[in-house]
């Protein structure tokens, strides 16, 4: 039985670089969100965090909020537009 490709629609692809935007402004490496997401008790590897990111691989609601809360910002973040960021604005971050 052959399976047909996740298609992930545009609320998904923005949650993907806003994960991924995010992850960076934090200074994180895939493997340390990874592992923070893990020690939260929602096991996750590195791997797969970067297909979410890419956004070949969905971001369920369960991995939302850990990933989420692993960065430290509610999960309705992840959800709205992204704000413009200028260099000085990732100090405060």
């Amino acid at each position: 039985m052959a399976t047909r490709p996740v298609e992930i629609g545009p609320a998904g692809l923005h949650t993907a670089r806003a994960i991924e935007h995010l992850r960076l402004v934090r200074g994180l490496t895939q493997h340390q969100l990874a592992a923070r997401c893990t020690a939260l008790g929602r096991p996750m590897t590195n791997t797969a965090l970067s297909r979410t990111e890419r956004a070949r691989r969905r971001c369920d609601i369960d991995d939302l909020v850990v990933i989420a809360t692993a960065l430290g910002i509610p999960a309705a973040t992840l959800l709205l537009p992204l704000p413009s960021v200028t260099s000085g604005d990732r100090e405060g971050c």
